[in-house]
């Protein structure tokens, strides 16, 4: 779409290794009901959900197919939403909202080995204001990375177990194995049918590896920080800032008895002054701590169930 309209876009962009299929991971991102459930309090809110009706598949074939859902995300908030396949590995929604404007969601699933695929997404979008915009250009790119790697966290750990509870019932069909007659259904069916009739599964009959533990479920430093030069480049300036707010601190608190030496009686504003320098540096090293840690490894409770204020 982009091609055909040039003009005025402004886009996200990252990638991940992902510890499942490629098939899994674009059944999961065509399948737009889940957005609202497994994404509650991220990208996606429960007061949004409602019956999906009326999707159709207007077009398909070995190419791939081409879809709508009239009414479109958060109860037609958003516009109709077009959904495109392309085989074997590229899927996009396109949303248009006249009050908004229009909103991408371009993913290229890449297969790496059985049980493992390189997640290759893209965010477009052109906005009816410039506002949103030029907020979109002032966001690091290694901060939207961050975000996103917490959006494919919510369900990274159950689309991994659920490959392999669909592995104990090999003997059946995916359309036996997974019960599926909601009319929201229609995407995941229509691709699934698509695998079925093109033998379209990457590794087949290949056994699914070892089941992963929850750190390397969670781990971000190798499946994407060390390959990202954004992320690389700001892990080591978030470390150096931790080195340096502690040297700071060491130094305030080293001087002061020194000063109290010289000064008999230092004046009240200095002695605060001299108190609020490693009191400030700790708060921040506790901040820079914590942001480190978010380019090494994720959450291990998703938003969706956290307690609610």
């Amino acid at each position: 779409p982009m091609e055909s309209d040039p003009d005025g876009w402004v886009m996200f962009s990252t990638f991940r290794d992902l510890p499942y299929d490629a098939l899994t991971l674009l059944e999961n991102v065509l399948d737009s009901s889940h957005i609202p459930y497994t994404h509650h309090q991220s990208v996606g809110n429960r007061k949004n959900a409602g019956p999906m009706v009326d999707l159709e598949i207007l077009e398909t074939g070995k190419p791939g197919f081409y879809a709508t859902w009239p009414e479109g995300p958060r109860r037609g908030q958003l516009g109709q939403q077009f959904t495109t396949f392309v085989a074997p590995s590229l899927m996009w929604h396109d949303v248009t909202s006249e009050k908004f404007g229009r909103t991408l969601t371009v993913v290229y699933a890449t297969p790496i080995r059985k049980g493992e695929c390189r997640l290759f997404a893209r965010f477009p979008f052109k906005f009816n204001s410039k506002l949103p915009s030029f907020l979109i250009g002032l966001s690091p790119r290694w901060y939207t990375h961050l975000r996103n790697n917490g959006v494919l966290e919510d369900d990274q750990i159950f689309l991994h177990l659920q490959e392999r509870a669909l592995a104990a019932r090999d003997a059946e069909s995916y359309g036996q194995a997974c019960y599926m007659p909601s009319e929201g259904d229609r995407f995941v069916v229509e691709f699934r049918r698509w695998v079925r009739d093109y033998a379209a599964d990457p590794f087949p009959n290949q056994p699914l590896p070892r089941e992963w533990s929850q750190p390397d479920l969670l781990d971000r430093y190798h499946s994407h920080t060390q390959h990202c030069g954004s992320c690389r480049s700001a892990l080591k300036r978030v470390q150096q800032l931790k080195r340096g707010s502690l040297i700071v601190g060491a130094i305030a608190l080293c001087l002061y008895p020194v000063m109290s030496a010289i000064v008999a009686t230092p004046s009240l504003l200095t002695g605060i002054l001299y108190s609020l320098i490693p009191l400030t540096t700790g708060g921040l090293w506790l901040w820079l701590n914590s942001l480190e840690q978010q380019f090494f490894k994720g959450r291990e409770i998703p938003p969706r169930n956290l307690p609610e204020k």
